[in-house]
């Protein structure tokens, strides 16, 4: 791990998370929780294995990361954020709301997942009606499977299939993921091939943070 050698608190953070893949390691351990080496590769498509492996190694050396031998079954090492590494939750939140701004695009070569898709209507959105009766959203981008439940106020996320939906929404990760973050009205989704199947009088309690009154 190199430093830029910078008595500085910005510089020193970027001492220890700035390398490459080190912050996408971070959002996949906040997304997954306690994680085997075969499952982190996963839900980080393009990353080699030694430098997956030297990455978790300075990340622990830096106390980011906690590393336990699972008993059987599962018999293998299980890694884990710290109490710091949990800490960098909002920065990522941060950075992910900064970054909508370039997902106007999405590249024929791109990944995507469905821990990705869960975690963008839990960050990046609200109930805009906190006091309304409980509804569940299926979403359902590049066959990847998430859902959304709005409840006591509150956008909770997880990954798989609803039974009963009120609302679906299915089509490219763009159509939905743009849809959901407000960066594209519901006119646009559906030119980009969305298909929203359902009470279409949810979509305007999914607020984006972005968009939220000061």
């Amino acid at each position: 791990m190199r430093s830029y050698g910078q008595y500085c608190s910005i510089a020193r953070g970027l001492d220890v998370i700035g390398d490459r893949w080190t912050l996408l390691i971070v959002r996949e351990l906040l997304l997954q929780g306690p994680s085997r080496f075969t499952e982190l590769k996963r839900g980080l498509p393009g990353v080699a294995t030694n430098l997956l492996s030297t990455r978790l190694k300075e990340l622990e050396a830096a106390g980011l990361i906690t590393r336990e031998d699972a008993p059987p079954p599962i018999a293998t090492a299980l890694y884990q954020l710290s109490e710091s590494g949990h800490a960098l939750q909002p920065v990522l939140k941060e950075i992910g709301l900064w970054g909508l701004r370039f997902m106007v695009d999405e590249r024929p070569d791109d990944a995507f997942q469905a821990q990705w898709l869960a975690y963008a209507p839990a960050w990046f959105t609200t109930d805009a009606e906190p006091d309304g009766p409980p509804a569940v959203i299926q979403l359902v981008a590049d066959g990847e499977l998430a859902v959304i439940e709005l409840r006591n106020g509150r956008v909770h996320t997880r990954l798989g299939r609803a039974t009963d939906p009120d609302l679906t929404l299915e089509g490219p990760p763009r159509s939905v993921l743009g849809l959901l973050t407000g960066k594209i009205d519901l006119d646009l989704a559906t030119q980009l091939g969305l298909t929203a199947t359902g009470r279409l009088d949810l979509l305007p309690r999914l607020r984006p943070v972005a968009q939220q009154p000061a």
